[in-house]
């Protein structure tokens, strides 16, 4: 094989792994990002909600003890996942007053890894969490 050959068979052979592992990057398991030691629960009212893989996620604003507002993300499961605890695409419309229990991220951001969800008819909802740690209620007496 001549230089020329092998050098283009080297670059693509980097831009294929690249493209197969990028996916990868995307991706964090739960201890990367979120102390299991630190649960946390916020209230607040639906600002945006995104359903994406990996991760849906939920937008709300928290209003302080002070009256300040600060917007906060809640990791949520898979789309898939959410639906079949129960979710869709109508269940959390903006505006909506919700109570989120979960563990707050190790970098301080204002992010939480959701694990129930609370409407202020009092029904709850298990978000599908990737928390290795964190029983999914409905498995808990089964």
């Amino acid at each position: 094989m001549t230089g020329k050959y092998f050098g283009a068979a080297v670059a693509a052979c980097g831009v294929l792994l690249f493209v197969l592992t990028a996916p990868a990057w995307a991706h964090h398991s739960f201890a990367s990002e979120y102390d299991a030691d630190m649960p946390a629960k916020i209230q607040g009212t639906v600002k945006k909600v995104e359903w994406i893989n990996p991760h849906s996620w939920i937008t709300i604003d928290v209003k302080g003890q002070d009256g300040a507002v600060q917007t906060w993300e809640i990791e949520a499961g898979a789309p898939n996942a959410m639906f079949r605890k129960g979710f869709n695409k109508d269940s959390l419309p903006v505006g909506t007053e919700i109570v989120v229990t979960g563990y707050l991220a190790k970098n301080g951001l204002h992010r939480i890894n959701g694990r129930d969800l609370t409407f202020p008819d009092g029904r709850k909802l298990f978000m599908a969490t990737s928390n290795p740690f964190g029983e999914d209620p409905e498995k808990k007496d089964k």
